[in-house]
């Protein structure tokens, strides 16, 4: 029996036996994960035979599994070498070599296959044509800084940037400041958090709805128009007219991510220790230098994770745009610009933009990193 032909077999029984089957098959995995990091470790002459056992069953069962002497031939080279190198460490009190490998591994692999291949994929596909088989140059990146549209997409996306994080960041602190410690403290963080629990299509749609504008022949169902023709306006269209419809699309991150930052933020404030705001406030501060001399410096960590999570949501946003313009009226971004691209079967201009987006993204995390790094020396 090959594994197709077990996979097979196991498509042919009941619903319950399969539910069956696939609980015994979890619990060989958390066995083996057990194994691996648990027994395999410890030093003596029974843990030692277990190894042994292992090197004998696992290319057995690869043998039965994929029905191939080679591959289990393979894998018994393999898992041998591995467990007399631990067997051999383990003599030497280093025998926790495989927890290092059994949990270093598959996250190696995963960036592996999931991220730098296609990273690098991307890279070369930036320097083909649309159809991926001749080397252009940098074409690619020419057309996107040689036209006015490219230009606008990175300026569209850079005004993303500086705007959201800064915005969502000021409204959140003030918020948590202020409702801290509060009387419906509870019920007014919902409030503002809920937004986040809405998908970014979920609130495109719901502000395209917010600006939908009508004729003033007719009645409005956008509230924003409505309100307007209320106080005697006339009703705007706010998604058409550029550079406006930008920030008005900007809007809709900021309500979304406030509420990210609110929470975040509130959590560290009530971290800060009363007895450095009791201290200030006997030297004389004020409820304003307390909060800049104080709170701000002890929360830093937070308002750095903060600011940076919010600033590559805002590089990579994608889903409002499309969903509320399409990119059109010149509000494009990096996101919807590569996506645009890739569906005209432009291949090559989608990864340039997709690398451009990449080498964005890089000076953020690289300093986050830092930040982190520089809180643990201090720690």
């Amino acid at each position: 029996m090959t594994a197709i032909d077990f996979f097979q077999w196991i498509g042919t029984l009941p619903p319950v036996v399969q539910g069956v089957a696939v609980v015994i098959a979890f619990a060989v995995v958390v066995v083996l994960i057990l194994f691996l990091v648990d027994i395999a470790p410890r030093t003596g002459a029974w843990y030692t035979v277990a190894r042994l056992a292992m090197c004998l069953l696992i290319p057995l069962a690869v043998m039965w599994f994929f029905r191939s002497y080679y591959w289990a031939i393979g894998v018994a080279v393999v898992v041998g070498a591995i467990f007399f190198l631990l067997d051999y460490r383990s003599r030497a009190g280093k025998g926790y070599l495989i927890q290092l490998v059994a949990f270093l591994a598959p996250a190696f692999l995963l960036l592996l296959i999931g991220l730098i291949l296609p990273s690098l994929q991307t890279f070369v596909a930036s320097f083909l044509n649309s159809s991926g088989k001749t080397f252009v140059g940098i074409d690619n990146y020419l057309w996107i800084f040689g036209q006015p549209d490219g230009v606008r997409v990175v300026i569209n996306t850079i005004v993303w940037v500086l705007i959201v994080p800064t915005v969502s960041t000021i409204v959140g602190l003030a918020y948590a400041v202020f409702i801290d410690r509060t009387r419906g403290e509870k019920i007014y963080k919902v409030l503002v958090f809920m937004p986040m629990a809405i998908s970014f299509v979920g609130a495109g749609i719901i502000w395209r709805f917010m600006y939908e504008y009508r004729g003033p022949q007719y009645d409005q169902i956008g509230l924003l128009n409505q309100i307007i023709v209320w106080f005697g306006g006339e009703p705007q269209q706010f998604l058409l007219n550029p550079p406006w419809n930008t920030l008005f699309l900007i809007v809709v991150l900021i309500w979304v991510q406030t509420g990210f930052a609110m929470v975040i933020l509130s959590a560290s404030i009530k971290g800060v220790p009363t007895e450095l705001l009791e201290a200030a406030e006997l030297d004389g501060a004020n409820a304003w230098e307390r909060f800049k001399s104080v709170t701000v410096p002890s929360i830093r960590p937070a308002l750095i994770v903060v600011l940076t999570t919010i600033s590559i949501a805002s590089l990579k946003v994608f889903d409002i745009v499309r969903t509320m313009t399409a990119g059109n009226y010149e509000t494009s971004v990096l996101a919807n610009e590569m996506y645009t691209q890739f569906s005209k079967f432009e291949a090559g201009r989608s990864a340039a933009l997709a690398v451009i987006l990449f080498i964005l993204v890089i000076p953020i995390v690289v300093y986050n990193a830092r930040q982190i790094q520089q809180q643990r020396e201090i720690r």
